[in-house]
């Protein structure tokens, strides 16, 4: 006798077409990093290793994904504080742009250097769009002395209302002493005054090599002036080479009567100085020649820039280090609840949602990583003068040298875009290396996963 079995009336495709209609029906209801997505995630990351947890390698995760993160921002943070400092001191103290003459012949053919209407130069530069000030100067090379003491020095022929302007140096810099009293005496550097054991009301004796004019040459010339002011610019070689002088003081020490060497100028955005180089030059007059800030410490910027990238990178392979331990972690994950994924599936979950599932446990590594080392680094960066007194305590002292590193202290400067630079590229490595462990449970094969259970 022959049998017809209608699909309908046999058990096995009955109870096939409505555990097909059940997960139909999940799957309509459920979307993308659903709820029980999240609890399931979580209920593996705290697993203990009896249950098939990976607890231990989820705890190596995170604590490298926050030692990557932290030492990341705080080496940009110290970068960018250092650079901050160096440039600071740069343009707090130095002119932002010096026009100097490159020298013609007067009238009886010999050669002169220096501005003759210096005080006219000064006020055209002054009447560009953007120059703040414009002051005339006098420099010169002496020998300092004082007791058995001597040191060489550069000093700066100068008017008090044109120092008071200088903004490491004058009103509001880091000093002692009186500047008002400035034109009876002069203004040295705090590095001077410390080697030579001078303070303010004490006389230096200077000595320029070509002084007094005889008959038989120029012989050195020898004055005592009195220290009435006493600055620290914040940067160790010009504290220590630094001296400045009235202007007509200097004019007459130097043999510069009716001259300036050069002209000062102070602009508003030093960091545009390009903008201001071909105004000033034409002011300046035709035998002007201009040097800026960034002429001096251009190769240094650039070095730092050139350091900057390669620690960055260096960097970086450390954060994607600690973010391979999350692929360890998520490959044990996997292999351990093999039994799991098979039921999960055969309830009706998709491969979608096992590797959101998987996603999620290595995701929130990253994620708890990343956090934890901000703020670690955001910490170091605001309290590193604490941190580092105290490392300085333990050493013994001298763990930062001025005279090598050119400021006093180690600095630090927190910059949005350096902090979010390190999150973005902590988050990116963990999500991107979370992907193929997540794929790899996503694709297990029900059946096999439950032929041996």
């Amino acid at each position: 006798m022959l049998y017809v079995t209608h699909p309908f009336l046999d058990p096995a495709v009955a109870w096939g077409n409505v555990a097909q209609k059940r997960k139909s029906s999940i799957l309509a209801s459920t979307s993308a990093f659903s709820r029980f997505e999240f609890m399931i995630a979580w209920r593996y990351l705290r697993a203990k290793r009896a249950e098939g947890g990976v607890s231990v390698m989820t705890w190596i995760s995170l604590i490298g994904i926050t030692l990557a993160v932290f030492a990341l921002i705080a080496t940009l943070a110290v970068r960018s504080g250092f650079r901050a400092e160096f440039v600071d001191t740069i343009l707090g103290a130095n002119a932002h742009i010096t026009v100097y003459s490159a020298g013609h012949l007067d009238g009886e053919g010999r050669p002169i250097k220096g501005f003759q209407d210096y005080d006219a130069v000064a006020g055209k530069i002054a009447e560009i769009a953007g120059v703040t000030r414009a002051a005339p100067l006098v420099k010169g090379q002496v020998m300092v002395t004082a007791g058995d003491g001597a040191n060489g020095a550069e000093v700066f022929g100068i008017r008090l209302d044109d120092l008071k302007a200088i903004p490491r140096v004058g009103l509001g810099a880091d000093a002692y002493g009186d500047i008002n009293k400035f034109n009876d005496g002069i203004a040295i550097g705090s590095g001077i005054a410390r080697e030579l054991g001078v303070s303010v009301g004490d006389k230096l004796r200077l000595v320029a090599p070509s002084g007094v004019k005889t008959a038989f040459g120029s012989s050195p010339r020898v004055n005592a002036y009195t220290v009435e002011y006493i600055f620290t610019a914040g940067r160790y070689e010009i504290d220590r080479t630094r001296i400045y002088m009235p202007f007509t003081e200097a004019q007459s020490y130097f043999n510069r009567e009716g001259f300036a060497d050069e002209i000062e100028v102070m602009v508003q955005n030093p960091e545009a100085i390009d903008d201001y180089t071909v105004p000033v030059m034409q002011a300046g007059g035709e035998d002007a020649l201009i040097w800026t800030w960034r002429d001096s410490a251009g190769s240094f910027l650039r070095a730092l820039d050139i350091e900057d990238n390669v620690m960055f990178i260096i960097l970086s392979i450390l954060v994607l280090i600690a973010a391979m331990n999350i692929i360890s972690g998520l490959i044990m994950l996997v292999k351990n609840k093999g039994r799991d994924i098979g039921i999960l599936r055969t309830m009706g979950l998709t491969e979608g949602s096992i590797l959101r599932i998987f996603f999620i446990c290595g995701a929130f590594t990253g994620v708890v990583g990343t956090l934890m080392g901000v703020l670690l680094g955001c910490l170091f960066a605001i309290y590193i003068d604490p941190i580092f007194s105290f490392v300085n305590y333990v050493a013994g002292g001298g763990v930062w040298d001025p005279s090598i590193r050119g400021i006093y202290a180690l600095p630090a400067k927190l910059q949005f875009k350096d902090v979010a630079s390190a999150v973005s590229l902590s988050l990116g490595l963990s999500f991107i290396v979370t992907i193929f462990p997540a794929r790899r449970a996503a694709r297990m094969n029900p059946v096999e996963a439950l032929r041996y259970e």
